[in-house]
């Protein structure tokens, strides 16, 4: 039984827990212990505008697990669309939407996870990438929320895949990514800024699968976790036998900037090709502290200059976001939450 199906069917006993390895630093079923009542029907007609809706052509909303669909880009056309992912209240929803972007096709996917309450939601993404898809996720669930993405991608040769998660996290929340690569010179990015504090936990968990040649992918992720603040990284790239000459980069980079946060990493590389050029890296400290001092001895205070120095941190992920009105809403979300 898949996530989706234990919601709906209020099983908590196929809820994922610490003893599926996937999920030991994201226990859901320890954490919920009671299950909650269906969500409410939303209106939609009465939510405020999303972050990402000047932006786009079209929105499309997902409310309470209402909504979603399909997208669709055909060859030679170019979209920019925002979706919405809304929950309101203390039941569990869950929803979804399927993508399909054929070759010569161009879509901007800017996603918005919007929620108050003690819900728990789950959505689900099935992305079809013939062409070209940049996806830019700006996650802001509620701090009592529990919520769960997991979009599943296939490429197809010669189609690019970028992607560039922003979350501010929940009580549970994780955002999930599995992407299977055909090789055939399609490339991928994968990217990510998680910024905790309180008690908010955040999961960015991925999995790419390289089952051709000449396939290439590069993930970056940020972190900054604070107060009793979790993040979890998980980052799985495969290369399965016969896909020579996969060029595949990970890195995931952290800091703690307080004695009760913490981080839990888990970077991982599984090879079963030859001629391949694979490499992964990994760090979690403080700030640098040679840093803040010149900061500091130039008459800048300390609150400003540790929120200048995580922001310049963090800044090498949000530059790599193509779609330029995302990266300036990227910049300044990561502003907002860094400001003493």
């Amino acid at each position: 039984m898949n996530l989706a199906t234990a919601i709906r069917a209020r099983k908590l006993e196929d809820l994922p827990g610490k003893r599926d390895e996937a999920w030991r630093w994201t226990d859901l079923r320890g954490l919920i212990r009671t299950a909650p009542e269906p969500s409410t029907a939303l209106d939609t007609a009465g939510l405020p505008a999303g972050p990402f809706d000047p932006l786009a052509e079209e929105t499309l909303v997902i409310a309470n697990g209402v909504g979603g669909g399909r997208i669709s880009v055909a060859a030679g056309e170019t979209r920019v669309v925002a979706l919405r992912i809304v929950s309101r209240g203390a039941g569990a929803h869950a929803g979804g939407v399927t993508v399909s972007v054929a070759a010569g096709g161009r879509l901007t996917l800017l996603e918005s996870y919007d929620g108050e309450g003690s819900y728990l939601a789950h959505a689900a993404l099935a992305i079809d990438c013939g062409g070209a898809i940049e996806r830019i996720v700006l996650a802001a669930d509620d701090a009592e929320g529990v919520s769960v993405s997991q979009a599943e991608v296939v490429l197809q040769p010669g189609a690019r895949f970028a992607q560039t998660l922003l979350t501010g996290g929940g009580r549970r929340q994780r955002l999930e990514t599995a992407v299977r690569h055909p090789g055939g010179h399609a490339e991928l990015r994968l990217d990510g800024v998680y910024l905790l504090d309180g008690k908010r936990h955040a999961d960015l968990t991925t999995v790419v699968t390289h089952t051709g040649f000449d396939g290439a992918t590069d993930q970056l992720t940020k972190g900054v976790v604070r107060d009793q603040a979790r993040g979890v990284f998980q980052g799985k790239i495969v290369v399965k036998a016969g896909a020579d000459r996969t060029d595949a980069r990970m890195g995931h980079h952290a800091l703690i900037l307080s004695d009760r946060a913490e981080v839990d990493a888990k970077p991982e590389l599984e090879i079963y090709a030859d001629d391949v050029s694979c490499a992964h890296g990994n760090t979690v400290g403080a700030l640098d502290q040679e840093a803040l001092f010149y900061a500091r001895q130039r008459g800048i205070p300390e609150a400003d200059a540790r929120a200048m120095l995580t922001e310049a941190f963090v800044g090498q992920v949000v530059d790599r976001i193509e779609h330029e009105g995302a990266r300036e809403l990227a910049r300044a979300w990561v502003a907002g939450r860094l400001a003493p």
